[in-house]
């Protein structure tokens, strides 16, 4: 195996948010509010035996932890035979998956079988109305009971995502940490970020995290310390000790520092940021196992030029139209 792979900031990079699809069924008012819109002249997504490749080099340079994202994963036909081809890299440890919850209740069991050991679930709202006018569609219901079958399945790392918006959900903070506290689950609220699609929104919506930190650490509230490979949340303990907050504050000082994530599109292009200027097709490197070593000199070398951070406080997101577009 290669040594770790580091940045020139000297940030270690563990994990890997891989793209299956930039396709998603929901119309997110933060992130596709008029629906997916498919463009013309695109290429095809990753293959599996291409997807295997490109994961078999990053975990030849020390990345363990792999998330599927899009779009919406789900959608995409071939995600069991691609779970299951992700989970059997030879020092892949674990394989999460962020979805909308779409058809959860009936393929959990599926993607516990296929080696997905932890989930990512969207929900936005805990009120079925407000749920559907965030999302487009009235399936809070069957979001929440895809949860329960999840954790029937055995999918124990069960995490819900819900994008803190002020004027929106921002009043149901009490509601959902009540709800956390029953069901002993993880939730992560997550600062609405500006894409090149929805600055009009993003000023009229953006709420600092802090502010729920403030209010979470009021109520009794532990700050916990970061786990090794976990993402950059400031995650909170219930006083009760059933129950976690995390939150991701891009906006927030010092964000980037432990940065510990790479980007891949569903194209094959590698991110350094979720919100840098370019995508690096790495395609032309996964066509043949015999590429594999040259893959992964690439790899190293592109990630040494990773920027210290993001620009977002100068109003720059990059070329990222929407989070949709690269997995988030």
């Amino acid at each position: 195996m290669s040594p770790p792979l580091h940045d020139g900031q000297g940030r270690r990079f563990e994990y890997l948010r891989l793209s299956l699809t930039d396709v998603c069924n929901f119309r997110c008012s933060y992130c596709l509010p008029d629906g997916y819109r498919k463009q013309a002249g695109q290429p095809t997504n990753l293959s599996v035996d291409e997807i295997r490749r490109l994961v078999t080099a990053f975990a030849r340079l020390g990345l363990w932890k792999v998330r599927l994202t899009g779009g919406e994963p789900s959608l995409r036909q071939e995600l069991l035979e691609i779970a299951r081809t992700v989970a059997a890299v030879p020092g892949i440890r674990k394989l999460a998956m962020t979805t909308n919850g779409y058809r959860l209740a009936d393929r959990a069991a599926d993607y516990a079988a296929a080696g997905i050991d932890a989930l990512n679930v969207s929900v936005d709202s805990l009120e079925p109305a407000r749920f559907a006018a965030i999302t487009g569609h009235d399936w809070l219901g069957e979001v929440l009971g895809g949860i329960t079958a999840a954790r029937r399945a055995g999918i124990s790392a069960i995490k819900l995502n819900s994008v803190l918006m002020h004027g929106v959900n921002d009043d149901e903070l009490n509601s959902f940490t009540a709800f956390v506290a029953e069901h002993d689950l993880t939730l992560r609220f997550i600062e609405v970020m500006r894409t090149n699609d929805n600055p009009e929104f993003f000023n009229d919506h953006h709420l600092a995290g802090a502010v729920i930190a403030d209010q979470l650490e009021r109520s009794g509230w532990q700050r916990l310390p970061r786990e090794a490979g976990a993402g950059p949340a400031i995650e909170f303990a219930a006083p009760g000790g059933r129950g976690r907050i995390g939150i991701i504050a891009p906006y927030s000082k010092d964000f980037c520092a432990s940065c510990n994530r790479l980007r891949v599109s569903a194209k094959g292009k590698l991110h350094l940021c979720l919100f840098g200027d370019v995508g690096i097709d790495l395609r032309p490197l996964v066509q043949d196992d015999a590429q594999l070593d040259e893959l992964t000199g690439r790899i190293v070398a592109l990630t040494a030029t990773k920027a210290p951070g993001h620009r977002l406080h100068q109003g720059n997101s990059g070329a990222t139209p929407h989070l949709a577009s690269i997995g988030g």
